[in-house]
């Protein structure tokens, strides 16, 4: 059984994500249980993740701020302020961030993503070495471990994750 846990704005573990944003972690496994996890993005520029797939975790996108493209499996979606996005585990999928300012929730349950974001981003409560940045090589590594598949690189607003990509998951 999980117990009552309770954090006040700044004293969540703040990681360097993609485009340089900032991934908080609200929630992890400790936290829940390991019924869910719980992130906060906050992305100033422009940003896309590359194609991939959670075999073991749904995830839930809740837009803030801003506006995105989200692919999961053969469709496209934008999602601007106020909206929400479900993609079903074992189910490939991207998003693009096509906004400034974006701010973002996302939701994965089971928990176990912080993981992944752990291992492939940095810690801000250290020093960062000059010229870090999340790498492709990093998250495709970062995600082998942390059971995630990146299948492919990200996509261009007006692309579609490729049928090949769809069909590594049949």
């Amino acid at each position: 059984m999980s117990s009552p846990y309770v954090a006040l704005a700044g004293e969540h573990e703040r990681l360097e994500w993609l485009g340089g944003g900032i991934m908080e972690v609200l929630l992890d496994a400790e936290h829940t249980g390991g019924h869910l996890s719980l992130f906060r993005s906050t992305v100033p520029t422009a940003t896309a993740a590359p194609v991939h797939v959670h075999p073991d975790e749904d995830e839930i996108f809740v837009m803030l701020r801003g506006s995105g493209l989200i692919w999961a499996g053969d469709r496209r979606f934008e999602l601007h302020a106020g909206g929400v996005a479900f993609l079903p585990r074992a189910v490939p999928h991207a998003y693009r961030f096509t906004s400034d300012d974006v701010d973002m929730l996302a939701i994965a349950t089971p928990s176990g993503m912080e993981g992944f974001l752990r291992d492939a981003g940095w810690d801000l409560s250290r020093p960062k070495p000059a010229g870090w940045a999340v790498t492709p090589e990093a998250l495709r590594r970062s995600a082998a471990a942390n059971g995630q598949v990146v299948l492919g690189p990200p996509l261009a607003a007006d692309e579609m994750i490729p049928a090949a990509l769809l069909d590594t998951q049949r």
